[in-house]
């Protein structure tokens, strides 16, 4: 299942595909955290460090979308029966098995933060055109 589905708004139809077909792989549920981004959301992402860049593809693309997502695997952390948005990196290596397996079956070309060098952001993922 997919939780706040609402954050697809906006950006590449592709990119629900991805997260929708993950989510039927994934033993767990997957939260969109962020979609399409303002430019003033990003300046403030830029100004706090927490992006590199004021040219995020969560922004409008030439094509009037976003090309990216920001999707957290939803599972009970602290084992208080509650589930919540995981931001521990071992679930997010996982979660990249069942998001790069989807985008092959797919034949959806998607680059994962986590895969970065400089600058490893386990959330995202991203369409390369």
């Amino acid at each position: 299942m997919i939780l706040k589905p609402e954050r697809l708004n906006g950006v590449h139809p592709d990119l629900g595909r991805l997260v929708a077909r993950a989510a039927e792989l994934a033993p767990w549920d997957l939260m969109i955290l962020e979609g399409l981004r303002s430019i003033s959301r990003q300046q403030m992402l830029f100004d706090q460090k927490a992006s590199r860049t004021l040219h995020s593809k969560h922004l409008v693309q030439p094509d009037g979308m976003g090309h990216a997502i920001d999707v957290a695997p939803v599972l009970d952390i602290d084992g208080d029966g509650d589930r919540e948005a995981s931001w521990h990196w071992p679930h997010y290596n996982e979660l990249a098995v069942y998001m790069k397996r989807a985008a092959a079956e797919l034949g959806i070309r998607v680059r994962w933060g986590g895969d970065w060098e400089s600058f490893r952001d386990g959330p995202h993922w991203e369409l390369v055109p």
